[in-house]
């Protein structure tokens, strides 16, 4: 089990995951997600890396409230990887498109990409639907488990059961769901320039069945240099819970290349 430190960056209070010592790898959530759901990430690395997992602004138990554009969060993963120096990147979704802007904006802290089942374009044509309606979610409910039955019929259901909490009014998610639509929105924009302003080695994970990440779009990511794209056929957006083994497989491969290419 990893320590979960609190610190103070750019005026607001952050939460992150610490796992393991050695090369840092700096993991990004998707949208509703939070640092801990990583933690299998440190298993997967295995010795030599220290795993830097951030509950992101919004999320988690890190400050909530906006704003939620994208230089927002790109400059809080700027600020917190320049108290840990340059780390190998991983994003999911919404990590992912944090990612690879941090990258394109700040080349220096970012030795190497992986980015899990997001474009360099997240809204239309390219995804049709980006923003998912949660004005119909329960705010609250006397249980966990009428929770857990409502995010039973979600893709991935433990990313979403892993950021419940109670309180003294009932069981709720840890984010607010105006924030929540904030940042869904913020996310949705044509990124290409950003997704071809880096050169450090990337890796795309796509999930066939994914509907964030068209095949097509996804071959077209391989117009940026030093870029690899692994597919996994039958998975879907949450493609590390549907297919957890090939997963493993692909991103211990990939970071362990890029830790022999460079310092040991």
């Amino acid at each position: 089990m990893g320590r979960m430190p609190e610190m103070i960056m750019r005026g607001r209070r952050f939460w992150y995951l610490d796992v393991g010592d050695g090369v840092p790898v700096l993991a990004l959530h998707g949208v509703f997600g939070r640092a801990s759901i990583h933690e299998p990430l440190a298993e997967i690395l295995g010795p030599g890396y220290r795993l830097l997992a951030l509950d992101q602004r919004g999320h988690g138990m890190s400050e909530h409230g906006g704003p939620f554009d994208r230089d927002a969060f790109v400059q809080d993963a700027a600020a917190f990887l320049d108290r840990f120096g340059p780390a190998i990147v991983y994003g999911h979704s919404l990590g992912g498109v944090n990612a690879y802007q941090l990258a394109a904006r700040r080349p220096e802290l970012v030795r190497a990409l992986v980015i899990q089942d997001i474009g360099a374009v997240t809204g239309p044509p390219v995804v049709e639907q980006p923003v998912l309606d949660i004005s119909g979610w329960p705010k609250f409910t006397r249980t966990r488990e009428e929770f857990e039955e409502f995010f039973a019929a979600f893709p991935s259901p433990p990313y979403f059961n892993a950021s419940l909490v109670q309180t003294p009014q009932g069981w709720r998610t840890l984010y607010d769901y105006d924030d929540m639509m904030a940042v869904q929105h913020g996310n949705v924009g044509n990124w290409w320039s950003d997704w071809l302003g880096s050169s450090c080695p990337a890796l795309v994970l796509h999930g066939s069945e994914s509907p964030l990440l068209p095949a097509a779009h996804a071959r077209q990511m391989l117009e940026r240099p030093n870029t690899e794209l692994a597919e996994f056929p039958g998975s879907g957006h949450w493609l590390h819970d549907d297919d957890p083994e090939r997963f493993a497989l692909v991103v211990r491969t990939f970071v362990n290349s890029v830790r022999h290419d460079g310092e040991p």
